[in-house]
């Protein structure tokens, strides 16, 4: 048979098989994995040589946000992804139950899949903060009737557990995101922050399989950086909630993380919380959080399968998301490896050494080559630095320059429409 695409001659790491990387080339045909293997036959519509490159399952991330201009917090995921890798968008309960259908219906526009978490607050995230502050909107029945109607796209249910989200409310809407969660048999997505709720109250409520983002949280666990892992962690972590890294602008301190890892707390995901205060730093994109993991000592290999196939199974997704299995999606980035070293920071300017780093140089959604796409400026209310604002002015100057330069000159040309006679 013909393939549309051969990936050739590629470090292939796939975590949804055994062993490590292993040369082989990548065949995709019909949008789906066709196969992989060592010299498949070179019969391809489309040949590219990935010699020396590293090839992994399109990343999935657990935790973004991309509800651009109806949420506070929303990016327009597309301008990210073709240069990140990522081909799942996993967004973490921007929208609530008064607009999961108009979010449902933009996130059908997007070049990448965008499964999601429904809020228990029916408003989302229009707001930076306060969404469960007035119960009457953790609306219980609500929420289940919008997660069976939309079962093809929401995969659980978000709710947000701080003193700033939930004011006097204290525990009650993570009991309804539980109730909800366990009647349509979804995992529910816990944010922690600034107590209260204390980590001692809310985490002995979680399930098995539920999940705890912004896990090495400086913010949440303070404790952590006196006397080692908060024992409500632990607890959890023991009886099987996962452990999620949703870096953000406030939810990964390096001090807390290397606790948890000492204390054998590996995290079961990492996921960037990449929103528009994160876009332009601390988080950047997921290779660059992938980075800090490898800075506090994992694997390359688990780093990669904690992007990949550990947050696919955490909600879910069955169709083979997050492996190079034959009949998977033909999601796939291809990075170069990069040595380093590379300084990396967490929220709090703490700052470590990434020996290696991975840049992306090519990412496919179903067989697709996503091409370049300019990002929007950031909305007016995102506090940023003189740095950050320096930086954007800069790559909008190379940027202007790029495109009011002619692509190739005179000898690049040519004649398009020859003229005939005399």
């Amino acid at each position: 048979m013909t393939w549309d695409l051969l990936l050739a001659g590629g470090d292939v790491l796939d975590p949804g098989q055994p062993g490590g990387p292993h040369r082989a080339d990548v065949a995709i045909a019909g949008g789906r994995i066709a196969a992989v293997g060592p010299d498949l036959p070179r019969d391809a519509a489309d040949l590219v040589d990935v010699t020396g490159r590293l090839v992994t399952p399109g990343l999935v991330d657990l935790h973004t946000h991309v509800y651009p201009g109806a949420s506070y917090w929303g990016i327009d995921p597309d301008p990210t992804a073709w240069h990140c890798g990522v081909t799942t968008w996993v967004d973490a309960g921007s929208a609530g139950a008064y607009v999961f259908p108009a979010f449902a219906e933009a996130a059908r526009r997007f070049t990448v899949a965008v499964p999601a978490f429904l809020n228990i607050s029916a408003i989302g995230l229009v707001g930076p903060v306060g969404e469960s502050r007035d119960l009457k909107l953790c609306d219980v029945d609500l929420a289940i009737a919008t997660a069976r109607a939309h079962r093809d796209t929401i995969v659980g249910i978000k709710v947000r557990m701080d003193r700033h989200n939930v004011g006097a409310n204290g525990l009650e809407p993570l009991h309804r995101a539980i109730e909800a969660a366990q009647a349509c048999e979804l995992p529910v997505m816990v944010h922690i922050g600034a107590a209260p709720p204390f980590l001692g109250e809310l985490l002995p409520l979680l399930r098995p399989g539920d999940i705890v983002t912004h896990c090495a949280s400086g913010i949440a666990a303070p404790s952590a950086q006196r006397s080692g892992v908060d024992p409500a962690a632990k607890e959890a972590y023991q009886a099987g909630v996962l452990f999620d890294v949703g870096h953000g602008s406030g939810g990964f301190a390096f001090d807390v993380f290397e606790a948890q890892l000492a204390a054998g707390m590996m995290p079961h995901t990492v996921s960037t919380d990449l929103h528009a205060r994160s876009l332009h730093g601390p988080v950047f994109d997921l290779p660059t959080t992938m980075a800090k993991m490898l800075a506090a000592g994992l694997s390359l290999a688990d780093v990669v399968a904690a992007a990949t196939v550990n947050p696919a199974r955490a909600v879910k997704l069955s169709d083979g998301t997050g492996t190079l299995g034959i009949g998977a999606p033909a999601d796939v980035a291809v990075f170069a490896v990069q040595d380093g070293p590379f300084a990396v920071a967490d929220v709090h300017g703490q700052v470590r050494s990434a020996p290696v780093r991975l840049v992306n140089e090519a990412t496919y959604r179903g067989g697709r080559l996503l091409r370049a796409r300019l990002p929007q400026p950031p909305a007016p209310w995102i506090p940023l630095t003189q740095a950050q604002r320096a930086a954007l002015e800069r790559r909008e100057r190379a940027v202007r320059d790029l495109l009011t330069t002619p692509l190739v000159g005179p000898e690049g040309l040519a004649e398009q429409f020859p003229r005939h006679g005399g």
